[in-house]
């Protein structure tokens, strides 16, 4: 396509290259004269399975030749029924009720309107740093950036924004960092939405957007009493951590906790959208016929697309790959930080990783982060960033990835980061 041809799209979307991919294959893209690029973006966490995985292909190919649109109000298509039982056997008791959508934004919505009802309580807490989605009501919930908010205000009210136990940032340890932010959710109680009026605290399990942050197990484990003894719901948004990217199939299993309502998104359907919420049969029975709905959630196509996705990661065991070939990613960037002070921080669970960049006087370094990822790029190597000072070089490698691939990024990333140090 020409660049006449990307002028006609919307100046909303922001484009890290101009490539236009002939085809994908596990963490590969190529272009129509065989140029090969590694994407360790998984389109931001999406291709968990890589891309065009075969079984995944085939469930989708096999699925538009039957059916490829049930609208759920009026026929029950079979793979949303297989669906919903393959999640029922992989996520925790009292888990069994699940509702089906398109992207994770409507799945957080669905997230918030079944919190409302359930708990009869109007106000929600969220943490900095967090991003939930685009939607006016998402929006009202994000705070990782200005941008996804800037000349949109008003949003919803009844947000109410608690610390995030970013260890790093305050230059604390992790125990310091968790007793400080359990303090000022305290405080906010006090001051700001009473337990009586606070329907769900919602929590990403590792910051996204705002810059790849594992909350510690700890704190995750005390926000679980914390709404046991206020009658709060706990709700874990696993868009970006579910489906194998932390190690565990979802990120709250670390913690060893079982949320309340668990969002999902992004790598349930590999690449077909695909999102949904799950919750206890006590908390969905609040929700009365017409309560909430969608044209599309649910659809064939995409279940069938959701089915394969999970079991190919159950029987091919990409959860415990991402466990290996993280830790493989981490150690390597260890031993760069070790010779590259630039590297502040290395952090990360599973293939979720983040490499963040600070001046010597500890400030965040923006612009070599973006110098590093644009070395990267032209060695034909996609990386994002993230983080509210974009100072965060996020990895998010597809699940499938192996020792050689991880090993073949690093040499790509140290190339890049000489090329910018001298």
């Amino acid at each position: 396509m020409t660049t006449d041809s990307l002028n006609l799209l919307a100046p909303a979307w922001s484009h890290l290259t101009t490539m236009q991919p002939e085809r994908g294959e596990g963490i590969y893209l190529y272009e129509a004269d065989g140029t090969r690029w590694i994407d360790f973006t998984s389109g931001i966490g999406v291709t968990n399975t890589g891309h065009c995985h075969p079984r995944v292909v085939k469930a989708i190919q096999e699925q538009a030749a039957k059916l490829i649109q049930g609208q759920i109000n009026i026929v029950v298509s079979q793979p949303t029924l297989k669906l919903a039982e393959l999640l029922n056997s992989v996520t925790p008791e009292p888990i069994n009720r699940f509702f089906f959508s398109n992207s994770g934004a409507e799945a957080t919505e669905a997230a918030v309107k079944l919190s409302r009802h359930a708990t009869k309580r109007t106000n929600l807490i969220t943490f900095q740093g967090s991003f939930h989605g685009r939607t006016a009501q998402t929006m009202a919930m994000t705070n990782s950036k200005n941008v996804y908010r800037a000349s949109y205000q008003p949003l919803p009210s009844g947000i109410f924004v608690a610390p995030f136990p970013y260890s790093y940032y305050y230059g604390w340890d992790d125990d310091m960092t968790i007793d400080f932010c359990l303090r000022e959710l305290d405080l906010l109680f006090k001051t700001q939405s009473a337990p009586e009026e606070t329907a769900a605290i919602i929590i990403e399990p590792v910051l996204g957007e705002g810059g790849y942050i594992p909350a510690p197990e700890r704190f995750l484990c005390e926000l679980r009493e914390i709404c046991n003894h206020y009658g709060i719901l706990l709700v874990v948004d696993e868009v970006q951590t579910g489906f194998g990217r932390t190690g565990k199939l979802f990120c709250y299993e670390n913690a060893g906790i079982v949320p309340d309502i668990i969002i999902m998104a992004k790598g349930l359907g590999s690449g077909m959208p695909i999102s949904g919420i799950a919750s206890t049969e006590a908390i969905m029975s609040s929700w009365k016929p017409g309560a909430h709905g969608g044209t599309y959630g649910g659809g064939a196509l995409a279940a069938a697309a959701g089915v394969a996705t999970v079991q190919t990661m159950i029987d091919e065991d990409l959860p415990g790959n991402a466990a290996r070939m993280g830790e493989r990613l981490m150690d390597g960037l260890t031993e760069l930080q070790g010779r590259y002070p630039v590297i502040g921080d290395v952090r990360g669970r599973g293939l979720m990783v983040a490499a963040e960049f600070t001046a010597s006087d500890k400030h965040p370094d923006k612009t070599t982060t973006k110098a590093v990822q644009t070395a990267c790029i032209e060695r034909n190597l996609l990386l994002l960033t993230c983080g509210s000072y974009e100072n965060v070089i996020r990895w998010i490698p597809p699940l499938v990835v192996n020792e050689q691939q991880i090993d073949e990024a690093l040499t790509i990333f140290e190339d890049a980061l000489s090329s910018v140090s001298t």
